[in-house]
């Protein structure tokens, strides 16, 4: 049976036919980037990166106290320690001050980053060495010197002199748009064989391993084994995107976790070293801590992000910009701080003397600072501030048990100081017992503590205490905001208040 098709049937087929076009085209364009994305061979871009490569040999030289061999340790008296003792001087002459020492070298990668002979690696990989030694692709030789080195991002700049040689150098990208899933290309000198390509994924971002101050690693499941640190991550353009560092594994062989520098935090480290020889960082000049859920609470936010201020240095940029103990900080030049570890590698990444916002969580209420960031000091100081002097109190202060808290404290006497090991200018109240299954002893204090604020205000006498504890639970407050120090540490606790409808 014939079936006529209406015009408006036809131009329905008509935009169905173009839409399937569409889609095709679509579908062709999505194949293509899926195959520039995750092409079928790395050989082409492994061809072109290896030479940008290096292997790094260091020799360090050991002065050995019996001659190249050790003592080993036994008991005072024991009569394999005469034994030995005997052993050793006969064979390398006894304990001598021309005793012969021994080298030990090591092994690792770097990269080359300017072809004026410039080339990056880790700082483990050179660190204590007396000779460092720079093996190119072609295994040619070179010594190589030190610019500078930064231990806290574990990063090192050297410097060969390749004279009329030309240096094939490799170009950092933006490690802060690679993906979680993007492919990576690992270059490195793994257990000594030389330039070894393995490729995989970027596994996860911003990973802190507790390696320095101011860990944002990438992981990856590209093999990476001892010998590749200080080797360069690379993405699918051919771009440096990381620095390969450190990896998790029970033997020391890959087992899929590795971790890389980033681009975004090596390249300014990198520039300092070059141009001054060492890091010039940002410095607000504050101590912080992280905010749990009952310090947030403490202190009236709703959840746990910020960086708590514990203590402002006199004379830093941060108390000249206002800001307080006790204050958190919610913003920092625009950036949001998420958690306390994201603040220092803000601050740190800030150029000197560039003004910012400072957002800060005070009284209840959010507050806006401006601050000039400064300089990080080199070395600095231990202690922030000196507390006002006071004499050390005469006679004994009976202890007192805080009723629910699971702490006794006491006034500070001549006795307790000399105990405790406290100082003389030191104002405050001193813990001397901790009940083991308190809430006070899951947040960590201990007896030794000494609490110098209650809820922002100065605690000078363990009566004080008492009464600020008192109030705080006629306002059914669950937990009291203590500002705690020891000779480690200077932080708040937020400690656990029980109903107070039973002294113990």
């Amino acid at each position: 049976m014939f079936i006529s098709i209406t015009p408006v049937r036809r131009r329905s087929l008509r935009a169905m036919i173009a839409g399937l076009a569409m889609v095709a085209m679509l579908l062709h364009a999505a194949t293509a980037d899926a195959q520039a994305a995750a092409p079928a061979s790395f050989a082409d871009l492994a061809e072109k990166l290896l030479p940008s490569v290096v292997n790094i040999s260091t020799t360090q030289t050991i002065k050995s106290p019996q001659g190249g061999l050790e003592m080993p340790q036994f008991p005072p008296g024991s009569p394999l320690e005469e034994f030995f003792k005997e052993f050793m001087e006969r064979q390398q002459g006894g304990s001598r001050p021309d005793a012969p020492s021994r080298k030990a070298t090591s092994l690792g990668s770097g990269f080359i980053v300017d072809a004026a002979g410039y080339i990056v690696t880790n700082n483990h990989v050179i660190a204590d060495a007396d000779e460092i030694s720079v093996k190119l692709h072609d295994d040619t030789v070179f010594s190589a010197s030190v610019v500078g080195r930064d231990p806290k991002v574990d990063l090192a700049l050297l410097k060969i002199d390749p004279g009329k040689r030309t240096l094939q150098a490799v170009a950092f990208g933006n490690s802060d748009e690679s993906r979680v899933g993007d492919w990576v290309l690992a270059i490195g000198n793994p257990f000594g064989f030389g330039g070894t390509v393995t490729a995989g994924i970027v596994s996860a971002r911003a990973r802190d391993i507790n390696a320095g101050p101011y860990d944002d690693f990438i992981q990856t499941d590209a093999a990476i084994n001892r010998g590749n640190s200080g080797g360069p991550m690379f993405n699918v353009k051919g771009e440096v995107i990381g620095i390969n560092a450190a990896i998790i594994s029970p033997s020391g062989g890959s087992i899929g976790i590795g971790f890389a520098i980033p681009a975004s935090l090596a390249t300014p480290v990198l520039d300092d070293l070059r141009k001054f020889g060492k890091v010039r960082r940002g410095w607000l000049g504050i101590r912080i801590q992280s905010l749990d859920k009952e310090l947030a609470e403490s202190v009236g936010l709703a959840d746990q992000h910020g960086a708590l201020v514990a203590k402002v240095d006199p004379n830093g940029p941060g108390q000249k910009a206002g800001l307080k103990d006790g204050d958190v900080v919610l913003r920092f030049d625009g950036k949001d701080i998420t958690e306390m570890r994201r603040l220092p590698r803000a601050v740190a990444g800030t150029p000197i003397g560039k003004k910012v916002e400072v957002v800060v969580w005070r009284d209840g209420k959010r507050q806006t600072l401006a601050a000039s960031v400064g300089e990080m000091p080199e070395e600095p100081a231990e202690n922030l501030a000196k507390a006002e002097v006071q004499k050390p109190s005469p006679g004994k202060e009976s202890a007192v048990a805080l009723t629910g808290t699971g702490l006794v404290v006491s006034g500070l006497t001549p006795q307790l100081r000399e105990r405790f090991g406290i100082d003389e200018e030191v104002k405050g109240v001193v813990i001397t017992d901790v009940k083991a299954d308190s809430g006070a002893a899951e947040k960590g204090l201990r007896p030794g503590d000494l609490i110098i604020e209650a809820d922002h205000k100065p605690v000078r006498s363990a009566q004080e205490l008492v009464k600020q504890i008192d109030d705080a639970r006629k306002t059914d407050a669950r937990s009291m905001l203590l500002r705690v120090e020891n000779p480690q540490q200077l932080r708040y606790v937020a400690l656990p208040l029980s109903d107070g409808k039973g002294r113990k």
